[in-house]
């Protein structure tokens, strides 16, 4: 346990030391207060777990606990020539989307449990915890994967079949938007207006 939580301090040290947006700012708040910034990182930590059992819009900030943070450190593993930390995010964003769908369910249920965006904060850090057991890895080797690839053979018909379908289906309607405009309704022609040329009357 001691050797998670060290790898754990190591890795959000690392992060305080990275030139960033959010380094920057706690540089400069640093600047001007004279207070260290982990213990700054650290505050604002217990600030976001207050809030996410008393404050208004904890979905919101959960929420962007669990995009931001991934977000960032897939695209800096997108631009890297190492392919295993693409796998690492790959697989936490795949269990983000189960749980994503999922929660969309059973969220009007879940919305009334009192402690619900903290364990779901704690969920999502889990998932994307720097060690080799974490949430995301977890869960695809154990849940995931095995029903992949339990399912994936009738799961590749299905979505074969469904391709298929969509292909005709946008094929007849090209086709038809096509014909009827080919052969649409003809322009109707123009009214002719009256002459306005003077005619004189004819007299017997």
């Amino acid at each position: 346990m001691l050797a998670i939580f060290t790898k754990i301090k190591d890795r959000v040290e690392a992060f305080l030391n990275e030139k960033n947006i959010v380094t920057d700012c706690l540089n400069s708040i640093e600047e001007k207060t004279g207070i260290k910034k982990r213990y700054l990182a650290l505050g604002a930590v217990g600030v976001t777990g207050a809030y996410l059992l008393f404050g208004y819009g904890a979905s919101l900030l959960c929420n962007l606990i669990g995009f931001v943070y991934p977000a960032y450190y897939s695209i800096k593993a997108i631009e890297s020539p190492d392919k295993e930390d693409d796998t690492q995010w790959l697989t936490y964003w795949v269990i983000y989307s189960f749980f994503s769908v999922g929660e969309f369910f059973a969220d009007i249920f879940l919305h009334w449990f009192p402690l619900y965006y903290v364990c779901k904060c704690l969920f999502l850090l889990w998932c994307m915890a720097p060690v080799s057991w974490n949430g995301s890895q977890v869960l695809y080797r154990y849940v995931v994967r095995p029903f992949f690839l339990k399912h994936e053979a009738r799961v590749d018909e299905i979505s074969g079949k469904a391709m298929s379908a969509a292909e005709n289906v946008t094929r007849e309607v090209l086709h038809t938007l096509v014909r009827n405009r080919a052969v649409g309704p003809a322009e109707p022609e123009a009214k002719r207006l009256p002459s306005s040329a003077f005619t004189e009357p004819t007299v017997d």
